[in-house]
């Protein structure tokens, strides 16, 4: 139960980020990997973004779902990345308490809104594979908007209820987060009060938007899988069984440590475990997705195709 005390660590005061990066020659080996990436991701989720928007061919309800997932990744892996960058060019990982929350803020919304819209893309392709000829009315142009505004509202709420908590927990052990951003299982360990209340509300917000809809997307791929292996081309069923495994694969890489880090136990938690498992759903997923879910498709491929020789023949 949180009760008041005496805590060092005044409201409004700097946190310091203990980082990802140290000083050796192998950090800054990492360093630029990960830079990048950063670079690779805001390049590819950009590009995905004009190339739904400016060919007619992407105007489907599939594409506009997977716009607003490129969207929350050029802001999630920003969010992040940059502060790194900074951080380790300058020898400076001060963060001030209003960055802190503003990252942590943006951090939860952004996390919280991709778990449901991954979920809102899951039923879009068991819709259009397993129910064809009902698509168009399933999902509707009104329908994807509604599943999109849905998954930036219902994240946004959640992320203001646990920033105001978190942000207003007194903090005494130490202005020292080890980590590489804002997330607020680092946070609780700094705080000098009993969370154990709060956490229980935590685990409740990790069902709604980790392991509902992490069920709601295997439901909906065995399922396809199960409409696959009924068809007659096995050529179909090939390409088939070849995009549902892609599609699954960076599913598992999103939520497996996503779930990991926000329902587990603390006994179980190492901040150096913590660090390498929030790379994958603050880094790498943002990179994999466009690559996934968009480039190896034809249609996407074509629209591409399009755009570039539409801007060569303009400068010729």
């Amino acid at each position: 139960m949180m009760g008041h005390t005496n805590y060092t660590f005044n409201f409004g005061s700097d946190f310091i980020l203990a980082g990802l990066f140290s000083s050796s020659q192998a950090s800054l080996a990492f360093f630029s990997c990960v830079f990048i990436i950063f670079i690779m991701s805001v390049t590819e989720n950009a590009l995905m973004i004009l190339l739904i928007q400016g060919d007619s061919r992407l105007h489907t309800p599939m594409y506009f779902l997977l716009s607003h997932l490129s969207f929350m990744d050029i802001l999630h892996i920003s969010n992040i990345v940059p502060k790194m960058i900074t951080d380790f060019l300058s020898g400076s990982k001060t963060i001030s308490f209003v960055g802190c929350g503003f990252q942590l803020f943006l951090s939860l919304i952004l996390l919280g809104s991709e778990c449901l819209l991954l979920a809102a893309m899951s039923y879009d392709r068991y819709a259009a594979i397993c129910h064809p000829l009902r698509y168009p009315v399933l999902m509707k142009d009104a329908v994807s908007r509604l599943m999109a505004a849905g998954s930036w509202l219902v994240g946004t709420l959640n992320a203001i209820v646990h920033t105001v908590i978190v942000m207003h927990l007194p903090f005494c052990n130490s202005n020292v987060i080890d980590h590489y951003f804002c997330e607020f299982p680092a946070l609780l360990k700094l705080s000098c009060v009993d969370t154990s209340r709060y956490e229980r509300g935590v685990d409740v917000s990790a069902i709604i938007f980790l392991l509902i809809p992490f069920s709601m997307i295997s439901v909906s791929y065995v399922q396809i899988l199960h409409t696959v292996f009924q068809m007659k081309s096995s050529k179909a069923q090939k390409k088939s069984l070849s995009t549902c495994s892609f599609h699954m694969v960076v599913v598992i890489m999103y939520y497996g440590p996503f779930i990991f880090t926000y329902m587990t136990p603390r006994p179980y938690h190492t901040p150096g475990l913590d660090k390498f498992l929030a790379l994958f759903y603050t880094i790498l997923t943002p990179t994999l997705n466009p690559i996934i879910y968009s480039f190896r498709n034809k249609d996407v491929l074509a629209a591409a195709k399009s755009m570039f020789q539409s801007n060569f023949l303009n400068k010729n």
